[in-house]
């Protein structure tokens, strides 16, 4: 039914996509893809901290293959984008709602090429970014996700979603992983 899930966070995501990542059994069965607004003059430690749940965690790279069982982060300044072929693109285009990577960016191009096979993920952050890519997954019916405001450490991303579109679930991070466990076993 689902191909692959999208994640997107910023304020506080650290601490939330890792707790997301340790309820996730692993390997899970689907490619998990998250974006995660980072410095853009800092290496990436995102592997290495999100590794420590187990799971096997990838920094994204040009052309490659999107797999099941693999959790896939974005590299610091680049926009993510999926491709129809699903594959990975890197692009350094303008900044949109002040970040590259942009959830927006990554989720609306995942949407396109998944659609209704999608489940796309908005949690914790501090601006608006993610909550146009929501609404795309929703017109193209995917499954959405939005972390409850109230449980998030930054609740302007979620909010600003929540805006736009009636999502399928609006879930803790601990609802969240219990929630697609129990979609996928």
């Amino acid at each position: 039914m689902f191909k692959a899930i999208v994640i997107g966070t910023s304020a506080g995501g650290l601490v939330a996509a890792k707790e997301l990542l340790t309820i996730l059994k692993h390997p899970y069965p689907l490619p998990i893809i998250i974006i995660q607004h980072l410095s853009p003059s800092h290496e990436s430690y995102l592997p290495k901290l999100l590794s420590e749940t187990g799971h096997m965690v990838l920094e994204v790279d040009e052309k490659t293959p999107i797999e099941k069982g693999k959790v896939y982060v974005a590299p610091p300044n680049y926009h993510v984008l999926i491709e129809k072929d699903y594959t990975f693109s890197l692009t350094v285009e303008a900044r949109e709602s002040y970040a590259r990577p942009s959830i927006d960016v990554t989720f609306e191009t995942a949407s396109d090429a998944y659609k209704h096979q999608l489940i796309g993920i908005l949690l914790t952050g501090a601006n608006h970014d993610g909550a146009k890519g929501m609404k795309r997954i929703f017109v193209n019916k995917g499954f959405t996700i939005v972390q409850d405001p109230k449980t998030a450490h930054a609740e302007e991303m979620p909010v600003s979603a929540l805006k736009l579109i009636k999502p399928d679930k609006i879930l803790s991070i601990n609802e969240i992983g219990h929630f697609l466990n129990d979609l996928v076993h």
